[in-house]
């Protein structure tokens, strides 16, 4: 792995364990699914703003672009709503429309999505080991 890829890949690791642990947070707290959900802004815009700049260094990798777009995206939503226009499960949903993105993203950098895809006898194992066979 490249310099450039390698620090694209720990960003994209560091934003992921970072709506983790806001969603962890959210989730830990003792209100009612419909109740406002009071998250830090100003966390949120440093987040967005480190998600914004990663995508930014990812223009080279095409499928990496494509997810933290979608990330960008779903964060623009959550950060649009709060604080406290957005219930616990909406704000629930939003992380986690943001963490898969990012998790796919840390994949394609790694080369473990490319290498599942590329090798059919892994994808044949792997769905083999799922149905019990």
């Amino acid at each position: 792995m490249n310099a450039e890829r390698s620090q694209l890949y720990y960003t994209c690791v560091f934003l992921h364990v970072s709506f983790q642990a806001i969603q962890a947070s959210v989730a830990a707290s003792s209100r009612a699914d419909d109740t406002p959900c009071w998250l830090d802004a100003q966390m949120l815009q440093m987040l967005s703003g480190e998600l914004r700049r990663c995508r930014q260094e990812a223009t080279p990798f095409t499928g990496v672009c494509q997810a933290l777009d979608t990330a960008i995206y779903h964060c623009g939503l959550l950060m649009a709503q709060c604080p406290a226009s957005v219930n616990h499960r909406l704000c629930q949903h939003h992380l986690e429309a943001i963490m898969s993105p990012l998790k796919l993203a840390s994949e394609r950098l790694s080369g473990n999505a490319d290498r599942a895809v590329a090798d059919p006898a892994s994808l044949g194992r792997r769905l083999r080991s799922w149905l019990g066979w």
